[in-house]
């Protein structure tokens, strides 16, 4: 009895030991919510957890709910052991770091598709300490394609009585589904019955991406043709939201003509006589309407909406009408311009043409023309300006001022408006010789030289030309103007003459001479001689010539001196080295006059061809010996000392 009551109590204590142990023990699991991924990117999912009795005998497990709520392990894992189940979606894509002894496992899923996006669950069995689980929700992304936006290519009506088509926008495979979102100037667009409407189409593609597409249709207003419209893609990725925006568009209005404006398109500014005019008119409605002008109540005939007027006078002044007719209303709107056109009248000259003036006179003469516009007249006379104003003024008129006046009248204040008129003015006199820089000319005998001659007055003087001699004078040439006359002629000189100018008209004559001088070129030269003789003693039996040379020096060229002069020095002095010559000829035949150079040679035993005479040229290296009967000896006949003959 005592027995039984004991193991009955030992079977108590170690229930109740049993009872107290499981009331104690307990598990723990932790894992996040979701799990955010891109696609085709790895995703990893951690499940952490705590054993509070035997930690080392804790069995993992991982469920998945496919998308029929259907809960399939895809991995088991104890102490000893860790598979992937086979035969699922996970079996090549999944891996488990981690088992029961650590307190963290985490399944890593490779190359997400988008049918992963499924709930995991974690399961950790203790054992004795129980079990528990964890579930987190894997989400899978893919960002859309750069949004592409497309506005209508045609006109849109304000008159349309329900919303008109704007544009379209799309966003192409994205995940999950992006949503578009329509804005007018920064101002988003919301559906509005009757005015604004959106409608969007959703395209899943075979991939699982998602397509959208969404139109905008407006019911539009004058003020739309300047706004600008765009769309709004937002969506989800790993963390938060993204926007993308696509590009603006501009619409095209429609609507009507309230108001016109017309204008002188061309030329800008002031429209003078013979320009092009070309005159715009412009509605404030879209589209243009056609125009029709009208120029003082004449219908005109335009091109593209501009009326183009060529060569304008002051005529073409006058009022301008643009109409424009509204094909919608039949209404028609007008604009009106004035078109005014400055004049210069072509330049009124007094007196005008040619005007014949005497020497000494004055002549007034005025230069005017018509304009709408202040004018201002300036006077030219061979491109210079020699006068300003309406009036000029010639006083004391020589021939000078003989010539053509070219007023020129212009509007300083329009460019190219101008006009011009010419007087020719003669002076009326006697001829007038300009005079010649030089009248007093030399030139050698028997060459020509040209004369010129130049005469001024009118009527036109009549040059004549005369000389001393009656000479030859040939014309070279012969220009004249109506008042000037220039004459060239040709002289051959023969001798020392005087030719005359000489101008005539009705009112008289004037004249010029020139003076010519013949210069006569005359050359010589006369060779020195040396007379040399043996410097041995030689007997003289009859007295020996003595030549004596004197140089002559050519004459120089004599300007402004006669010929005659000349030719008389050259003669005289010939003359005097003659009678020189003589003069020491007798005086050595006499005796008067002793040979040699020393004076000691002997000279009173004559020899016949013993005494010779060198005679040297000043131009030549040849010695010529001659013996005292004239004959020539060449040198190597004679002895090898000889003496000088001089005086």
């Amino acid at each position: 009895m005592a027995l039984r009551m004991k193991a009955s109590m030992f079977v108590g204590l170690l229930l109740l030991s049993l009872a107290w142990k499981a009331t104690w023990a307990k598990v723990e699991v932790n894992m996040e919510d979701r799990v955010e991924v891109f696609l085709r990117d790895t995703a990893q999912i951690t499940c952490m957890f705590t054993v509070s009795d035997s930690p080392d005998d804790v069995i993992i497990q991982w469920y998945m709910i496919t998308k029929t709520n259907v809960r399939l392990r895809i991995y088991y894992g104890d102490s000893t052991i860790q598979v992937v189940d086979r035969g699922g979606q996970f079996t090549d894509k999944i891996s488990v770091i981690g088992n029961g002894k650590s307190s963290e496992v985490v399944l890593t899923i490779r190359d997400v598709a988008l049918e992963d996006e499924l709930e995991f669950i974690c399961q950790v069995n203790g054992l004795s300490a129980g079990n528990e689980e964890g579930r987190t929700m894997l989400k899978v992304f893919e960002s859309p394609d750069r949004p592409i936006i497309e506005g209508v290519h045609s006109g849109i009506s304000v008159s349309n009585k329900n919303p008109s088509k704007i544009g379209s926008c799309e966003a192409k495979n994205g995940y999950p589904r992006p949503n578009i979102t329509w804005y007018r100037d920064q101002i988003s667009l919301q559906n509005t019955p009757g005015v604004v409407s959106v409608v969007t189409l959703v395209t899943k593609e075979s991939s699982g991406l998602y397509t959208v597409q969404s139109d905008l249709h407006l019911n539009v207003v004058k003020e739309d043709k300047d706004s600008f419209f765009y769309c709004e893609v937002s969506y989800l990725v790993p963390g938060g939201t993204k926007m993308t925006e696509t590009n603006k568009i501009n619409i095209t209005v429609h609507y009507p003509t309230t108001s016109l404006d017309v204008w002188v398109e061309s030329p800008k500014g002031r429209v003078k006589e013979g320009d092009t005019v070309e005159i715009h008119c412009r509605a404030d409605g879209n589209p243009q309407p056609p125009f029709t002008f009208m120029h003082n109540m004449e219908e005109l005939k335009s091109e593209l909406n501009v009326l183009v007027l060529k060569d304008v006078t002051r005529l073409s002044n006058g009022n301008i009408t643009c109409g424009a007719l509204d094909l919608d209303t039949y209404e028609e709107t007008l604009a009106h311009t004035e078109l005014f056109v400055d004049y210069l009248d072509p330049a009124v000259l007094i007196p005008k043409d040619t005007h014949v003036m005497a020497k000494g006179e004055e002549l007034i003469a005025t230069c005017n023309a018509l304009s709408s516009l202040p004018t201002h007249t300036e006077w030219f006379k061979k491109g210079e300006k020699v006068a300003e104003g309406h009036t000029l003024t010639l006083k004391d008129a020589v021939f000078d001022m003989a010539g053509t006046y070219v007023c020129v009248v212009k509007v300083p204040s329009l460019k190219g408006l101008e006009t011009s008129g010419s007087l020719h003015v003669l002076v009326q006199g006697p001829p007038e010789i300009k005079e010649s820089a030089d009248t007093v000319l030399e030139e050698s005998t028997e060459k020509s030289l040209k004369l010129s001659c130049h005469a001024r007055g009118y009527p036109t003087p009549v040059i004549t030309w005369s000389s001393s001699d009656q000479s030859q004078i040939l014309k070279v040439s012969h220009r004249q103007t109506e008042d000037e006359v220039l004459s060239v002629v040709s002289v051959k000189v023969t001798s020392d003459i005087t030719a005359y100018c000489n101008a005539s008209n009705n009112h008289g004559t004037d004249s010029i001479s020139f003076s010519i001088k013949a210069m006569v070129q005359t050359t010589s030269s006369a060779p020195s001689t040396t007379v040399k003789t043996p410097s041995a003693p030689i007997t003289v039996g009859a007295p020996v010539p003595v030549t004596t040379v004197t140089p002559v020096t050519p004459p120089k060229r004599v300007k402004k001196e006669g010929s005659g002069v000349i030719i008389a020095v050259i003669i005289i002095c010939i003359l005097l080295l003659a009678i020189l010559g003589s003069v020491l000829y007798f005086l050595h035949m006499k005796g008067k006059i002793p040979c040699g150079r020393s004076g000691k040679q002997d000279l009173t035993k004559p020899n016949k061809g013993s005494i010779v005479v060198e005679m040297k040229s000043d131009n030549t290296e040849e010695a010529v010996l001659l013996g005292v009967n004239g004959d020539k000896k060449p040198p190597s006949d004679q002895g090898d000392k000889y003496m000088d003959v001089q005086k």
